[in-house]
């Protein structure tokens, strides 16, 4: 993908650091629009695969119908609480819904991957469990901005 990002060159993050700081983030901030226009945003669980944001949705939320009309999309993943540590991520693209909604665990070898490693990192298992009542959406984004505030000289 290339660099879309034409101000705040100096802040953003490298390959590296946004590999790590998607990693290791857990929260992001899903941003869809209803059939009339009008925006939604809610928080969600994600994980990184250092390509694509494999998001696990409830099937039945406004995000997920939403989506599936249009699944343009827009993603915010920051953390910090003071000026000088305020780091993120916006991604945005389109999602594409991977496997079978509700997932129930059938064989999907291309969830294989997204499912570990949300395992590993929200729940410290290393299978995933299924609930039947969410699903995979993945983004592999068109467009991807950083900061990261620590990179700023000291005020």
């Amino acid at each position: 993908m290339a660099v879309t990002q034409r101000r705040g060159r100096r802040i953003m993050m490298t390959p590296g650091e946004l590999d790590e700081f998607l990693t290791t983030q857990r929260t992001c901030r899903v941003a869809s629009v209803s059939k009339d226009g009008v925006p939604h945003v809610s928080a969600l669980w994600f994980t990184w695969d250092g390509t694509s944001l494999w998001l696990y949705s409830v099937v039945r939320s406004k995000r997920w119908v939403q989506l599936r009309n249009d699944p343009r999309v827009a993603v915010v993943i920051d953390s910090g609480e003071e000026y000088g540590e305020l780091r993120g991520v916006e991604l945005s693209g389109t999602v594409e819904f991977v496997g079978e909604f509700p997932r129930t665990g059938e064989l999907c070898a291309e969830l294989d991957v997204p499912e570990t490693l949300f395992a590993r990192k929200n729940f410290g298992l290393e299978e995933m469990p299924h609930d039947g009542r969410h699903a995979w959406m993945r983004l592999t984004p068109d467009a991807i901005a950083s900061w990261d505030f620590r990179k700023l000289p000291p005020m």
